[in-house]
């Protein structure tokens, strides 16, 4: 199994009275009335703090990503955390930046340029993730319009892999790129691209287009494994219908995850939180959460004939209870060996071989999320690190860069 610390950097000091006063947490929310730079310094230093320290207990990789306009995940530039962490990590740990909102950018050929920039910087060690984004981040904070997403990132996606394997300079005349150089210095480290992972919460194309062209496929809902359990099923379905081999380290799923040293305590010491982040992290309306013709018919026809979307809204609903929650597998937690069991459990039952953890939830404090990623890291990795072991499988998919651990940093197995 590969670990990977998934960073939101949510802003951590919502009043108590903001569910009654804002109807949601992204696009909207007054920066001025909400938002304290002074604390948003505090709290970027204090987690990048926490993804160096992942580093050292063990995590395979740091995960950042990219959002916008919002209160839940304040990275509207992964590619700046990313870098700092080149600096500051060890060439044992890949940087898993997912990833780099491609509609986002005009021309592309900036995402190419960046990543380059990473791959180069880290000495060969950038996952490159290419999500769709959300619509609130695409359609409402940057105005794409809505039936323009996916071409968008089709055709960003296509510019950015030619700009990373073509010599250049070479012309590129899209509908939404037109470039009469491209010519991106440097290119990658990594030959003849960085691995690809794309992330995904339920549109077949997506996991298709991961199929067809040799990507990652991740489930990063964070409404747990359950409601993941449909998407990464029919992934591992579409891929045996295309005639393609199965390994486990092409799929991977984001879970929140407690560790204490009780059952008992993990719900003491964490249940506020959760609460927190799913009150108010999660509050978004449907109208920004789906924009009329962000989703393809296609995608739109797939999650009302499976379910999905009830099946997430009562996965929302259920996080005003822990019981429910850890019954349906909204979050893991407990004891290091009951987390343990939950996330090698969840692991096969959705056949994946990433497993991207999120330690720090909603409001919990520097102290706790590190004692977090501490127990994670040093009491549970160890515990579930050979999963796969017995399959013989390659990973095919992780950064050529990364170097085994020397055995005197290792976690002790």
């Amino acid at each position: 199994m590969k670990f990977i610390f998934f960073h939101l950097m949510p802003y951590r000091d919502l009043p108590a009275d903001f569910p009654q006063r804002f109807d949601s947490v992204y696009v909207t929310p007054p920066n001025d009335e909400l938002c304290d730079p002074h604390k948003v310094s505090q709290y970027y230093n204090e987690y990048l703090d926490q993804l160096e320290l992942a580093d050292r207990v063990g995590f395979d990789a740091l995960g950042v990503n990219e959002h916008h306009q919002n209160a839940y995940g304040m990275m509207s530039s992964p590619n700046l955390m990313a870098s700092a962490l080149a600096r500051r990590t060890s060439q044992s740990t890949a940087i898993c930046v997912m990833g780099a909102t491609l509609a986002l950018y005009q021309p592309a050929v900036r995402v190419a340029e960046e990543f380059a920039m990473l791959d180069c910087l880290s000495g060969g060690r950038l996952i490159a993730g290419f999500p769709v984004g959300t619509s609130m981040d695409v359609n409402h904070s940057y105005g794409i319009t809505p039936t323009e997403t996916r071409p968008r990132y089709y055709e960003a996606h296509d510019l950015i892999t030619k700009a990373w394997k073509r010599p250049g300079p070479f012309p590129f005349n899209g509908r939404f790129n037109k470039l009469r150089n491209v010519n991106p210095w440097p290119k990658p480290i990594q030959k003849p691209m960085p691995p690809v992972w794309l992330g995904g919460n339920g549109s077949p194309e997506t996991y298709e287009m991961a199929l067809q062209n040799d990507y990652v496929y991740s489930w990063t809902s964070f409404f747990g494994f359950q409601a993941g359990k449909k998407f990464m099923l029919d992934f591992w379905d579409t891929q045996e219908k295309m005639g393609l081999e199965f390994n486990p380290y092409q799929g991977g799923y984001c879970q929140i995850v407690l560790v204490a040293d009780t059952d008992e305590e993990a719900r003491r010491i964490y249940e506020p939180h959760v609460k927190y982040f799913f009150e108010n992290g999660q509050r978004v309306p449907h109208h920004l959460r789906s924009t009329p013709g962000y989703r393809t018919r296609r995608s739109a026809e797939f999650a009302i004939k499976s379910g999905t979307m009830s099946a997430v809204a009562n996965q929302a609903s259920a996080a005003r209870d822990w019981d429910s929650m850890i019954e349906n597998g909204l979050v893991i937690a407990g004891s290091p060996d009951t987390v343990a069991e939950r996330v090698a459990s969840a692991s096969k039952e959705l056949k994946i071989g990433n497993f991207l953890a999120i330690l720090q939830v909603g409001n919990m404090p520097d102290d706790l999320t590190r004692h977090n990623i501490t127990m994670f890291g040093e009491k549970v990795i160890p515990k579930v690190r050979g999963l796969w072991s017995d399959g013989n499988y390659e990973h095919k998919w992780w950064a050529k860069g990364v170097q085994p651990r020397p055995a005197a940093e290792a976690v002790s197995q």
